[in-house]
């Protein structure tokens, strides 16, 4: 994962006033345009506009980095808004972190609940076929 903005020196980071292309965007995080523009329509990121061209801040790449690692996890789009937008709170970022853990404890726990139930189906497939073998001997 590219360096991001998430860190707490963003405010006094030279990256801060740094601006990004629709194709740098997209080549550093392997997104389509397409992809972009739907996260754009959906208010997760707001490009600024120079004529046709969309310009993209460092806190629109701190963002990205966010919704891709949130959607890599299973999260939802409405999760992951949730938890950005968070960040300009003005609480020093504390609200957007402890719901940020309470959300992804949540998703460890469904997930290991979901193994459980995939691993008990993995058993049962394997027993059937088994079973429906042994009828070839």
């Amino acid at each position: 994962m590219p360096q991001s903005a998430l860190h707490s020196d963003f405010k006094h980071s030279e990256h801060s006033t740094q601006t990004y292309s629709i194709s740098d965007l997209c080549e550093e995080f392997g997104v389509t345009a397409r992809a972009l523009r739907f996260y754009e329509d959906e208010g997760l990121i707001a490009p600024s506009r120079h004529g046709l061209s969309r310009i993209y801040s460092w806190r629109d790449r701190a963002r990205l980095a966010w919704i891709l690692r949130g959607k890599r996890v299973g999260f939802s789009l409405a999760d992951i808004r949730e938890m950005i937008d968070l960040y300009d709170i003005g609480d020093g970022r504390e609200s957007q972190r402890r719901l940020t853990i309470r959300k992804c404890r949540e998703r460890v726990d469904f997930l290991k609940k979901q193994r459980v139930d995939i691993d008990a189906t993995i058993k049962e497939l394997e027993a059937f076929v088994d079973l429906i073998a042994a009828g070839d001997e």
